[in-house]
């Protein structure tokens, strides 16, 4: 399979490791196993047969100043990823969201003139940003698939082809698993309510917001006594997550995997999850949910009045529906008192309950749930149409 194309592959964190690997399963069934991959993944990806450059840990940093004491292994990973890249010479560079370090990747392949498509997958959210943005995307992209249906006309107006694919959590197998047998096997009893916490799966995500969830169920226990908490993770953060958790107020179990977590959401009662694509996994398995995010105050700052940054809000579920469908307590109104707040409607009021889970089904038919052909293999046609390879 030597003379098969060459697909470089680029996800910078784990919610684009999981996309990508549908998209490697999909490239894989409509070429008929005639393609290679190379590039940088996590475990998601190495499943489906990567041998990933470095660990996306390397890579999983949100945050401005959060980034700084990062960037000389950042630089480093930028200067061993362009010459893996020209040492391959794949036939397509497809970098799947993460466009703080994909943006550096896509323009300097374009400054060094390599003879690859270049294309990404997940659009920045422009729409929340300057609009300057787009151009700098134009600049340096051959191809842009979208998760949204609104987001190819923002790029198409800069002259870059834009294609909407749909968002491939509605291909997932959330909401299939069996809540009792995962309740037996992680040691829950069948009538314990489970709260399912998710603490984001990058170091300066976990640092800052595993204080304030260890402090909320603190306070559940008091006034929730029965509950117990599952906390999935992954390998990016586990290190960080499994000790931390180990002493909470309330029965705390850690799983790790694709499987285990999906079964976790379907044994939870209620969840409690930083902001990203978790929101839409939540959605999916019908868990009502509390979205929390936190990054340094000046991070905040800085991206607020000199960015431009301008959202009235982060979950895809609330964008989606226009409205605040997840209650979404962030930054300074990121606390247990917030939180706990918060939660205690959705652990006690049927109605409260219920008013969620319709208008998270809204938000996820926007995202073209139930509409035909999954978004991976729409993705995947895209790019083989692009480098030429579609039979």
């Amino acid at each position: 399979m030597t003379d098969a194309p060459l697909i470089y592959l680029i996800a910078g964190e784990p919610s684009g490791d999981l996309l990508a690997a549908r998209l490697m399963a999909a490239l894989t069934r409509q070429t008929g196993g005639q393609v290679r991959f190379a590039g940088i993944g996590g475990e998601e990806m190495r499943a489906a047969g990567l041998e990933s450059l470095f660990p996306q840990a390397d890579l999983a940093v949100m945050g401005l100043v959060e980034v700084l004491p990062r960037l000389p292994v950042i630089l480093k990973r930028l200067r061993q990823t362009f010459a893996d890249i020209e040492a391959r010479a794949p036939v397509a560079v497809v970098t799947i969201d993460s466009w703080g370090f994909c943006g550096r990747i896509q323009a300097g392949l374009k400054q060094r003139g390599l003879p690859c498509r270049r294309i990404h997958y997940v659009a920045p959210m422009v729409w929340a940003w300057k609009a300057g943005r787009t151009r700098t995307l134009a600049r340096c992209l051959d191809l842009l698939l979208t998760l949204l249906p609104d987001e190819p006309a923002w790029f198409e107006r800069e002259g870059l082809r834009a294609l909407h694919v749909g968002h491939p959590v509605i291909e997932s197998a959330i909401g299939q698993s069996d809540p009792a047998a995962f309740r037996a096997a992680a040691g829950f009893a069948p009538d314990q309510r489970l709260l399912c916490l998710l603490p984001g799966s990058r170091r300066s995500e976990t640092s800052r917001l595993l204080p304030v969830f260890g402090a909320t169920v603190k306070r559940l226990a008091a006034t929730h006594p029965d509950l117990a908490v599952v906390v999935p993770t992954v390998e990016t953060v586990a290190a960080t997550v499994e000790p931390e958790v180990a002493h909470w107020a309330l029965p705390t179990r850690v799983v790790r995997g694709r499987d285990q977590r999906y079964a976790a959401f379907a044994a939870a009662d209620a969840a409690l999850a930083a902001s990203g694509t978790v929101a839409l996994e939540l959605a999916m398995a019908r868990v009502p949910s509390v979205i929390a995010y936190r990054v340094s105050p000046l991070s905040a700052f800085v991206a607020t009045r000199f960015l431009g940054l301008d959202l009235q809000f982060v979950s895809l579920v609330n964008i989606l529906a226009g409205r605040e469908v997840m209650p979404e307590r962030l930054q300074t109104a990121c606390t247990p008192e917030t939180l706990h707040a918060a939660l205690v409607p959705l652990l006690d009021d049927p109605a409260a309950i219920a008013t969620q889970r319709a208008g998270a089904a809204e938000a996820l038919a926007r995202l073209g749930l139930g509409s035909g052909q999954s978004p991976s293999d729409r993705a995947a046609e895209a790019i083989l149409t692009e480098i030429g390879a579609k039979a």
